[in-house]
This record gives structure tokens, C-alpha cells and sequence, in this order.
């Protein structure tokens, strides 16, 4: 039995045969193949993913580039319609002005956004939305400068009216004047007082002061005249300028400015000489009479003295004298 069992015990098994080597050959290329496949799909793989990447980014910034064209228009057609608002011949209000500003304002940081190479979707939106918020401020502007434009149009034509009225009121006024002019005229050329009944005496005044009337130029050293200043209904009492001229027998005036001698002009703008002036007091409505004497520094001459009045102007009045040579003795 031990025998039997030392025997089976010590039976060596068989040993299979060795793999061929050409099945392991196989398999490794097999494996490489494999891999080297994999791999290539895989290079395959992640280019058509980096292509797809790229044609997404591309068509992205086609979009992104089309968007900012045309949000480039649209704020190019704000412009335009803002800046032929700006051309209105309107006269503008501090609305208008503060409008103004905000519409700049809001302008450049559109321009701002759009001028951006690499502008992104968000700052677009921004853009788009600025731009719609300036389209609405542009409409409310132009209704602003329509309403200016209505209220000085109607402005205009009120002040078409207003002048219209005034040249109207202007013309009544001036004809009103012309009228009043005319009436002041009249009643001032009818206030001019008129001088009658003149006397005119040479006088021979003594040393002892007595007084001779004479005609006789030798012994004559002053002219006594006096007139009367008629009733006028017209002329206010006061004051009354009169200037009198004395012509002498040569006919020129007799003026010697020591004694207040001088010229005034009267009514057709003529300079008249005059030999003295007098400012007398006259009473409305009442005939007063008026007497001076004349009295020179030179002997007086044979020959007609004429003594003219002027009043406002116009000659009122006149009177002659004639002073003669002395008798037999004279």
C-alpha cells in the first residue's frame, strides 16, 4: 500500500506545450492598432469639437459684429434727426438748454460703448437700450422745439398785430398832434399883441429938470414914444417881451449895445436888429399904454425916425417922427 502510494505520489505531471510565439506578436500589434486608433479618434474627435468651438465664436462674433452695426445706424439716424433739430430757428429755453445737455451726455457714452473693438453682448444690450431711451428724448425734444416754434410763431403775429395797432394808434397820435400843433399855432400867433396909436415927441430936457417938446434936431437929446397895446382875448396875462427898432434918418438901425442893443429872429427866420428891449406886464383882454424915452449918446439928426414894435415874432405895430432944422435963430 505504501509502495502503491509512493509510487502514485511521485507520478510527474505533464507540462503543457508554449504558446506560439506568432499568437503573442499578434496580439501586441493588435493592441497597438487598437490604441493607435483610439487615438486618432480622439485627435479626431477634439478637432472637430475645437472646430465647432471655432465656427460657434466666429458665427458669435458675426452676430456681435452685425448687432453693433446696426445699433451703429440706429444711433447714426438719432443723430442725424437730433442735429436737424439743432438747426431750428427757435429761440431756446433753459429746458431746452438742460435737454441739450442730457442728450450729449447720454451720446457719448453710447459712442463710448459702440467704439469698443471687443464690445460684449452685455455692453450692446446697454447700448440698445441707451439708444432707445435717446430716440425718446429726441421725440420729447422735437415736441419741445414744435411747441417753441408754434408759441413764437403766434408770438410773431402778435407782435405783427401789436405793431399794427400802435402804427394805427402812432398815426391817430401824430395826426392828433398835428391838429394840437396846428390849434397851438393859431392860438400863439393870435396871443401876439398889436401895437397902435404911437406918439412919438422929441423932448429938449433942461439941465434943471425941465422938460420941451421940440421937433428941432439940434435942441432934441431924447425921443419920448408910447403906444398903445390893444385888448387881446388870447394872450394870457404875464410877462410880454417887446422889442423895439429905431430907424434913424440914414435907415439903418440905430444899436448901440452899451444900452442893451442886439438881434432876435423873428417869425420867416430873418435876424432883426433892434435898439432896445422891453419886457412889460401885460393884462389879458385890456388896452394899456406903453411909454419909454430913448436917449442916445450922439446928437440926433435932421431927418424921419421910424419906430417899429416887435411882438412873438411879428412886427405888432409902427410909427414915424420927423425931427426938422431950427428956425431963423434955430
Amino acid at each position: 500500500m505504501s509502495s502503491e502510494n509512493t509510487l502514485l505520489t511521485e507520478t510527474p505531471q505533464p507540462t503543457p506545450p508554449p504558446a506560439p510565439k506568432s499568437n503573442i506578436r499578434s496580439f501586441i500589434v493588435g493592441v497597438l492598432i487598437v490604441a493607435l486608433l483610439a487615438t486618432w479618434g480622439y485627435i479626431i474627435y477634439d478637432k472637430s469639437n475645437e472646430r465647432q468651438l471655432i465656427e460657434q465664436k466666429d458665427n458669435k462674433n458675426a452676430a456681435l459684429t452685425g448687432e453693433k452695426d446696426s445699433l451703429q445706424n440706429l444711433f447714426n439716424d438719432a443723430t442725424t434727426r437730433y442735429d436737424n433739430l439743432q438747426t431750428a430757428d427757435t429761440k431756446k429755453d433753459s429746458t431746452i438748454t438742460s435737454k441739450d445737455k442730457e442728450i450729449a451726455d447720454k451720446k457719448a457714452k453710447i459712442q463710448s460703448l459702440l467704439r469698443k473693438d471687443n464690445a460684449t453682448k452685455e455692453e450692446l444690450v446697454q447700448a440698445k437700450t441707451l439708444i432707445a431711451s435717446l430716440n425718446q428724448d429726441i421725440d420729447g425734444y422735437k415736441t419741445q422745439i414744435e411747441t417753441l416754434k408754434n408759441a413764437n410763431t403766434q408770438l410773431t403775429v402778435e407782435k405783427q398785430q401789436v405793431t399794427e395797432e400802435r402804427d394805427i394808434v402812432q398815426k391817430s397820435f401824430d395826426s392828433a398832434k398835428d391838429v394840437v400843433k396846428q390849434k397851438e399855432n393859431i392860438i400863439d400867433v393870435g396871443s401876439t399883441l398889436h401895437a397902435s396909436n404911437f406918439n412919438i415927441l422929441g423932448i429938449d430936457a433942461k439941465k434943471n429938470g425941465k422938460e420941451k417938446q421940440t421937433t428941432n434936431a439940434k435942441k432934441v437929446n431924447k425921443l419920448r414914444i408910447s403906444f398903445d397895446l390893444d385888448e387881446n382875448l388870447i394872450t394870457q396875462s404875464g410877462s410880454k417881451t417887446l422889442y423895439i427898432a429905431i430907424t434913424g434918418p440914414d435907415g439903418k438901425t440905430i444899436s448901440v449895445q452899451e444900452l442893451g442893443s442886439g438881434t432876435f429872429t423873428s417869425r420867416d427866420s430873418q435876424e432883426v436888429a433892434f435898439t432896445q428891449k422891453l419886457d412889460v406886464n401885460y393884462t389879458q383882454a385890456k388896452r394899456q399904454t406903453i411909454s419909454f424915452d430913448w436917449k442916445q449918446n450922439t446928437n440926433f439928426s435932421i431927418g424921419a425916425y421910424k419906430i417899429e414894435v416887435y411882438n412873438n415874432g411879428f412886427k405888432i405895430g409902427e410909427g414915424v417922427t420927423h425931427l426938422t432944422k431950427g428956425g431963423l435963430f434955430g
